[in-house]
């Protein structure tokens, strides 16, 4: 299993959304995806967008957590996803996950 351990065809994105539906924060960080997308920051296609409902692995780690944002296979975010700091983890800039649930 990759180490984000969301599984294909997930672990080939290069940007990870975990979400909910009617969550607000998720429509926000989905937002955020969708401008980066826009600027041209990762392709359509270099992004996966998974229900935390749909799985009950997914369920049981990130429950309340939503929004999850991972980039190249690492945690990057949950709950807030700041545009600047995801556009420089895009263009390579070096970044830390946050810890740990």
């Amino acid at each position: 299993m990759p180490e984000n351990g969301l599984g294909a065809p997930a672990d080939q994105a290069r940007v990870v959304l975990v979400t909910r539906s009617g969550c607000h924060l998720c429509e926000q960080a989905a937002d955020t995806i969708a401008q980066s997308v826009a600027a041209g920051s990762v392709g359509a296609d270099q992004v996966s967008t998974l229900d935390v409902d749909a799985d009950d692995d997914l369920r049981r780690r990130y429950t309340d957590h939503v929004p999850v944002v991972f980039v190249d296979g690492r945690l990057f975010a949950y709950w807030v996803l700041e545009p600047g700091r995801f556009e420089h983890a895009l263009a390579g800039g070096d970044w830390a996950s946050p810890p740990p649930l």
